[in-house]
C-alpha cells in the first residue's frame, strides 16, 4: 500500500507542478476537470450523480467558473439565483422525484467543490501568483505531512475520536507550526522575486500557519459527510488515495483564504 501511494503520489506532484507553472487554460482546465469529478463524486454518496438535478449541477460549475475565466464575476450574483431557481423548478415539475435534502446537495456540492477550487486559479492569476499559489498546498498537503508526522511521534491526546480517530492535539498543533514554518523558508528562498510585500517570510509564515487551522477543518468536514453515508473514501480514481475529494478536501477549503490573506497582507 506505501509504494501505490507513492506512485500516486509522484505522479499528482508532477500534474500539480506542471499545471501550476503553465498556469492559464492549462491550469483553468484542471481545476474545472477536477471540480466535475470531485462534484460527481459528492453527488454520488446520496445517488444523484447522473440525476437530472446533478447534471445541473455540472452544468453550472462549467457556466461558474467560464465567468472567472473571462473575469464577469460581476454577475455571479445573478448566476447563482438563476441556478437556484432552475433547481427549484426541476424539483417542482419532477414531484415526486427528488427530496428536498437532494436538492440542496446539488446546489451546496457546486459551492464546496466547484466555487471553492476556482479560487486556485484565481490565486495564481494574481500578481506574485507563480509563488503565491504553492502556500495554497504548503498549507494544505505541507500541513497534513507535518501533522502525520507529529502525530505519529508524539501524538496522545485524541480530539475527535468519533470523527477522526487518529487525529491528535499534538499532530494537530504540530501541522500549524510545520506549514507557518514552511512558509517561511519558501518565503526565505525567494524573497528577491516577491513584490507588494514588506515582510515575505512573516506574511507567508502567518498565510500558511491561518491556512493549516482551514485545512484540518476542511479534512474534518469532508470525513464527517463520508461517515454520515458509512464510506471510506470518495472513489478509487487515484490508487492508495482514494477520489479527487479525498485528496482535495484541504485544498478546497485553503484556496479562497490564501486568496483573501493574500489581498490583505
Amino acid at each position: 500500500m506505501f509504494w501505490v501511494r507513492f506512485r500516486s503520489s509522484v505522479v499528482l506532484i508532477i500534474v500539480a507542478v506542471t499545471t501550476l507553472i503553465l498556469g492559464g487554460n492549462v491550469l483553468f482546465a484542471a481545476i474545472l476537470a477536477i471540480s466535475l469529478i470531485g462534484m460527481m463524486e459528492l453527488y454520488r454518496t446520496i445517488k444523484i450523480n447522473k440525476s437530472l438535478i446533478g447534471i445541473l449541477g455540472y452544468g453550472a460549475a462549467m457556466v461558474f467558473d467560464f465567468l472567472v475565466l473571462f473575469k464577469l464575476e460581476e454577475y455571479n450574483m445573478l448566476f447563482i439565483i438563476a441556478f437556484l431557481l432552475l433547481l427549484m423548478l426541476s424539483y417542482v415539475f419532477s414531484y415526486p422525484k427528488y427530496r428536498i435534502e437532494e436538492v440542496a446537495v446539488v446546489f451546496l456540492g457546486m459551492f464546496y467543490v466547484a466555487v471553492m477550487l476556482s479560487f486556485v486559479y484565481k490565486v495564481r492569476m494574481l500578481t506574485d501568483g507563480i509563488l503565491l499559489v504553492w502556500l495554497i498546498f504548503i498549507g494544505a498537503w505541507g500541513s497534513d505531512t507535518c501533522a502525520y508526522c507529529v502525530g505519529m511521534l508524539m501524538g496522545r491526546h485524541k480530539i475527535f475520536p468519533k470523527l477522526s480517530p487518529k487525529k491528535s492535539l499534538e499532530g494537530c498543533i504540530g501541522g500549524v507550526l510545520g506549514a507557518a514554518l514552511l512558509g517561511f523558508l519558501y518565503a526565505g528562498i525567494f524573497k528577491s522575486s516577491i513584490e507588494g510585500v514588506q515582510n515575505p517570510p512573516i506574511s507567508y509564515g502567518i498565510i500558511c500557519g491561518i491556512s493549516s487551522i482551514i485545512s484540518q477543518l476542511g479534512d474534518l468536514a469532508a470525513s464527517a459527510i463520508k461517515r454520515n453515508h458509512d464510506i471510506k473514501d470518495y472513489g478509487t480514481l487515484i490508487p492508495g488515495h482514494g477520489g479527487i475529494l479525498d485528496r482535495f478536501d484541504s485544498i478546497i477549503f485553503v484556496a479562497p483564504v490564501v486568496y483573501l490573506l493574500s489581498e490583505i497582507l
